[in-house]
C-alpha cells in the first residue's frame, strides 16, 4: 500500500526556517509530480509549491522567493525548505504525489495526513 508521510514540522518564531519532508513508500513503479498544498484554519487547502518529475518547479506567489522544493528520485522523497516564515504562514502541511502503483496501469494523486507548521510573531 503506497503511503506519504511527513516530517519537519514546528513551532517557529517569525524570520525562522522549516524544513519539510515526505517520504512515499509502499509498491511504486513510478512518481509523476509531487507537491506541498497548506490549509490554514477556515480557509481552503491551496498549492504551496510543486515539482514535476523532470525538476520543473511552480510556486505560489506568497511563498516565491522564501521557499524551495526539491525530490530525490531514488529516495521517493520530497522536501520543501522554507525561510522568511511568517504567522501568515502557519497551516497543516501536506504532502502530495501523483503515483503509480505497482502493477497498476494509471497514475493516482496520493496525500500524506498532514504536518503543522506554526509561526510565531
Amino acid at each position: 500500500q503506497v503511503q506519504l508521510v511527513e516530517s519537519g514540522g514546528g513551532l517557529v518564531q517569525a524570520g525562522g526556517s522549516l524544513r519539510l519532508s515526505c517520504a512515499a513508500s509502499g509498491s511504486i513503479r513510478s512518481i509523476n509530480a509531487m507537491g506541498w498544498y497548506r490549509q490554514a484554519p477556515g480557509k481552503q487547502r491551496e498549492l504551496v509549491a510543486s515539482i514535476s518529475n523532470n525538476i520543473s518547479r511552480n510556486y505560489a506567489d506568497s511563498v516565491k522567493g522564501r521557499c524551495t522544493i526539491s525530490r530525490d528520485n531514488a529516495k521517493n522523497t520530497v522536501a520543501l525548505q522554507m525561510n522568511s516564515l511568517q504567522p501568515e504562514d502557519t497551516a497543516v502541511y501536506y504532502c502530495e504525489a501523483w503515483i503509480r502503483p505497482a502493477g497498476v496501469s494509471s497514475y493516482a494523486e496520493y496525500w500524506g495526513r498532514g504536518t503543522q507548521v506554526t509561526v510565531s510573531s
